[in-house]
């Protein structure tokens, strides 16, 4: 790989540590599958399914393309969580063995007799208010026949990364009430990552991880940033107090700096909204984002760190550098740090 291009540097050994670690949090009983939607959150998606198939029970997409892709690389169970919309792909989902969520009637009509051949995983909506069946349009179903044992029953928390709001007893209130509908003979799925870390004693029959897998979410777990986003220093100049860098010249020297640029910008996946302050890594020394973000260009202030030269690479997130500590800075989320990385970034999956 050219040290002259923002690159990111994937290492699988720590998703398999973040997993074992989630894993020791639930149920024995309890199936684990690791979610590789958007692909796998920016890891890389076919070589991240082949490391991590021995390690997980299932995956989890949003895209039949990405259903495809994963059933190529891997014999496991795969589950497409936001259905299917269209005869074509329930005969796709058919021939490659993908299970399927439904989410509304019209899904249950689509599928008509097909469904003893597809793994159904029913959706209810229990507060979040965005995909999901009513408990009445549940009821309906199940009087229908159309649920049964191999069924899974699912819904998707909303607050879960925040215990102690109230939404949370609500929707397990309501997931209680409608497992009751279908008297309690279906198998049930109501964790997601941030549900897994803080009411693991809800792991049912199965988990759904992604975000905490690939270290998104702390939480005092000790779980690892998997991805190391990192691009070269190209130039280091001297700039005297008073001056001002990059478009607009919004940061201005309060004294003498140095300033070095780095190969990186928002056509890379650096968001053109950081923030001055910003922190990155050098030659494991942390320095600070100094200006505006460009298309292809990040200024930051080494003046504090006179041995940084030219070549040295500066990691905007990586395992010392958590990705939370950027995206926190910058009121984004991890997952969507993660996301927009582009296809100039050169990837390596390790």
């Amino acid at each position: 790989m050219t040290t002259f291009s923002a690159e990111l540097i994937v290492d699988s050994s720590k998703i398999i540590s973040n997993i074992s670690r989630l894993k020791s949090l639930i149920s024995s009983e309890s199936k684990f599958m690791f979610i590789v939607k958007s692909n796998a959150y920016g890891h890389g998606l076919k070589e991240i399914v082949r490391k991590l198939e021995s390690y997980v029970d299932a995956f989890g997409v949003v895209r039949m393309e990405e259903a495809i892709l994963v059933r190529k690389a891997t014999n496991k169970p795969i589950l497409l969580m936001q259905g299917i919309y269209t005869d074509h792909e329930i005969k796709v989902a058919k021939e490659n063995k993908i299970q399927i969520v439904i989410h509304n009637m019209n899904q249950f009509k689509l599928i008509g007799t097909n469904n003893s051949e597809l793994g159904l995983w029913i959706k209810i909506n229990t507060g979040m208010n965005r995909l999901g069946l009513s408990q009445e349009e549940l009821k309906v179903a199940y009087e229908k026949g159309i649920i049964n044992s191999n069924s899974v029953l699912m819904t998707h928390m909303a607050c879960a990364d925040d215990p102690d709001d109230p939404m949370n007893k609500m929707q397990i209130n309501n997931f209680e009430k409608v497992f009751n509908i279908v008297e309690r003979k279906t198998k049930r799925s109501i964790c997601n990552s941030a549900c897994l870390i803080n009411f693991p004693e809800l792991s049912f029959d199965w988990v759904r991880s992604g975000i905490a897998a690939y270290g998104g979410e702390f939480k005092n777990l000790n779980l690892k940033t998997a991805m190391t986003f990192r691009a070269p220093i190209i130039s280091i100049r001297n700039i005297r107090k008073g001056e001002r860098v990059g478009y607009g010249g919004r940061k201005k020297a309060s004294k003498d700096m140095r300033i070095a640029t780095v190969y990186a910008g928002y056509a890379d996946g650096i968001p053109q909204t950081t923030i001055d302050g910003t922190k990155v890594l050098v030659n494991d020394k942390q320095a600070e984002i100094f200006g505006r973000v460009s298309m292809d260009l990040v200024s930051i202030d080494v003046t504090n760190l006179p041995k940084v030269a030219e070549n040295d690479l500066v990691s905007f997130w990586s395992e010392e550098l958590p990705i939370n500590e950027f995206s926190n800075k910058n009121g984004l989320i991890s997952y969507e740090l993660m996301t927009r990385i582009t296809k100039r970034v050169k990837v390596k999956v390790t």
